[in-house]
């Protein structure tokens, strides 16, 4: 079978983007990179591509795979690896159910508290909404990491990472790395450390991977949420 011709539409600096990117750096898969201006009204040529407009959009041969979700799946799923099983035999339909409501909590209960907390307009805000942010993983996702007490630190035990950590590795980096930039509460990393000790293993080794750091700038990524989520005058 000949490589697949692969283009992606992305911004490094867009969390879900930047799923897109561990899973083509995982999979070893070679593309070409368009990057999109966030800033402005999007050109008439990317409309065409992905009429709403968002990133990212992956064209792969002569078809367009578009949200960030859907990508990584279907990358998942066209080369296999390591990142998920085939659909079945039944235990590994399972497994992919099991990813996948890990990484439907993980955003829904999660991720929701830390986007929050960057519009914070004070402090106070900010550390409420990180108490919430790790009150979250306590309960929602603390449980759903139980096999990586004994055994490999990614989901369900694994000594490599699966398609959990593509789908959420882009808001660990933010999550844990952007406190010392001011932009989530300080309560945050010192909640996870006391209560939370599964994430913040699982979470550590999952940033540690090059393919899901190796995009990363955090002071690029502090500078522009600061300007976005700045008070208007």
């Amino acid at each position: 079978m000949s490589a697949p011709k692969i283009t992606l539409y992305t911004n490094r600096l867009c969390p879900w983007a930047h799923r897109a990117h561990i899973a083509l750096k995982e999979l070893g898969l070679d593309y070409e990179e368009v990057t999109i201006d966030l800033n402005t009204p999007r050109e008439p040529w990317y409309l065409e591509v992905n009429p709403r407009g968002l990133v990212p959009s992956l064209k792969y041969n002569d078809n367009i795979i578009l949200e960030s979700g859907i990508v990584a799946q279907f990358l998942a799923d066209a080369h296999p690896s390591h990142l998920l099983p085939p659909s079945g035999p039944a235990e590994n339909a399972l497994f992919r159910a099991r990813v996948a409501f890990f990484v439907d909590a993980f955003i829904s209960k999660v991720v929701t508290h830390f986007n929050a907390g960057l519009r914070s307009a004070s402090e106070e805000e900010r550390d409420a909404h990180g108490e919430a942010l790790v009150a979250a993983v306590v309960k929602e996702i603390e449980p759903l990491l139980a096999e990586t007490d004994s055994k490999g630190p990614f989901f369900g035990g694994n000594e490599k990472i699966t398609l959990a950590e593509v789908q959420t590795g882009s808001f660990l980096l933010r999550i844990l790395g952007l406190a010392e930039h001011g932009l989530v509460s300080a309560k945050v990393p010192a909640g996870l450390e006391a209560q939370a000790p599964r994430f913040k293993r699982w979470a550590e080794a999952t940033i540690a991977q090059e393919s899901v750091n190796f995009i990363w700038d955090a002071k690029a990524y502090a500078d522009r949420a600061r300007a976005r989520h700045a008070p208007k005058k």
